[in-house]
């Protein structure tokens, strides 16, 4: 399996910015961003296919979060604008079997240890 590192949270402003990064240590496939607020389950953020070509979002990050990746340097990335205090959570990354996986939790089978994620009101 993939090793996974995630990098980036930290505390913000309602309305500020942050970039998460998910370094792997090898070649990946399709990727995934997903979150856990305290209390509650984890749920899927967004997810991009190997090629970079699709992309899906949640519906509460939908035009306020962009996935990307760099296969080159075997990274994802998470531009996070416009947040809210509903977006604190610990993020994860993951990386899927096949190529792309869109939300289906189960195919993504190598998941990072997560960074944190907190904005303020």
């Amino acid at each position: 399996q993939v090793q996974l590192v995630e990098s980036g949270g930290g505390l913000v402003h309602t309305g500020g910015s942050l970039r998460l990064s998910c370094a792997a240590s090898g070649r990946t496939l399709g990727m995934g961003w997903f979150r856990q607020a305290p209390g509650k389950e984890r749920e899927f953020v967004a997810a991009i296919s190997w090629s970079g070509g699709t992309a899906l979002y949640s519906d509460s990050v939908k035009g306020r979060f962009t996935i990307s990746r760099d296969n080159a340097k075997n990274t994802v990335y998470l531009e996070m604008n416009s947040l809210k205090p509903e977006d604190t959570a610990v993020y994860y990354c993951a990386a899927a079997t096949v190529l792309y996986a869109g939300a289906n939790t189960g195919a993504y089978k190598s998941w990072g240890q997560g960074t944190q994620v907190t904005v303020s009101s």
